[in-house]
């Protein structure tokens, strides 16, 4: 992650940033680092203990105030951007092989080839046949402050200008937690993006999506949200006003925040 915080004075994060960084730590769980870049003094100061207060079981954490390129070599480095050539492939942490997709008739082959590559938390994206994407395997997927905006910024260009080899996950906007988790499924679980032009089967099976979801609430209020997440595997609870559908994965606490805010903005 790169810092979106001004340098100096005092910082503070929304709490909707909040709930989002702890999403990340647990969407990453262990054995993966997710590291924050380029910090200010501020910043630095305020968000390592917010992110100790994460509880377990979560990915490791690293702040920094320097920038992404002091932890790998830039060839190792992938910044997640969504003018990239290339989507993010199975293949690009090197953990395991692209999979073919199956003939009609035949029975699906599950077999991946797992290799010894450490990833550390930022993102990477989808895969065109393996010669025509000539970089990786990537150590680090590198997240730039890019995703999340409605109508989207170009907020990456400073970071492109740098020549990370790069990655996206498909046309249509995430939230920040929301592509580290799918990036996270894809390289490190083998799971295909399966989206338009992108890989359709991994070893691991492939993402479900939900897709700018209506969150409903009490009172007939109801909250479009513009962007693409992960499917929630668990249900929604029986008396819930979503009950039955399909529920995107968010931070827990965040439908509540949403609530509040809803509230708030009818206040006079």
């Amino acid at each position: 992650m790169e810092d979106d915080e001004p340098a100096g004075g005092a910082a503070t994060f929304p709490a909707w940033a909040l709930l989002e960084y702890a999403h990340m730590l647990t969407l990453l769980g262990p054995g993966t680092t997710c590291h924050f870049t380029a910090l200010s003094r501020a910043s630095l100061a305020a968000l390592v203990p917010l992110l100790d207060a994460v509880p377990q079981p979560r990915a490791d954490f690293a702040c920094h105030a320097e920038a992404f390129d002091v932890l790998a070599p830039l060839r190792d480095v992938c910044l997640l951007d969504p003018q990239a050539p290339h989507a993010l492939s199975v293949r690009d942490a090197g953990l395991h092989a692209a999979r073919q997709a199956p003939a009609q008739g035949s029975s699906a082959d599950a077999g991946a080839a797992d290799a010894s590559a450490s990833s550390t938390a930022s993102a990477s994206t989808t895969a065109a046949p393996a010669a025509s994407v000539p970089d990786g395997p990537f150590t680090h997927f590198l997240f730039g402050g890019i995703l999340g905006d409605d109508p989207p910024r170009d907020r990456t260009a400073a970071l492109r200008l740098r020549g990370p080899p790069r990655r996206h996950l498909g046309a249509m906007q995430m939230t920040t937690d929301t592509a580290l988790g799918v990036t996270s499924a894809v390289v490190e679980h083998g799971r295909a993006l399966a989206l338009a032009d992108t890989e359709q089967h991994g070893p691991g099976g492939a993402c479900e999506w939900v897709d700018a979801p209506e969150l409903h609430f009490g009172r007939g209020e109801s909250v479009s949200m513009p962007f693409r997440y992960l499917l929630d595997p668990a249900p929604a609870p029986p008396r819930a006003k979503d009950a039955g559908q399909r529920r995107p994965l968010m931070p827990p606490g965040m439908r509540e925040l949403i609530r509040s805010d809803l509230d708030r903005a009818f206040e006079f």
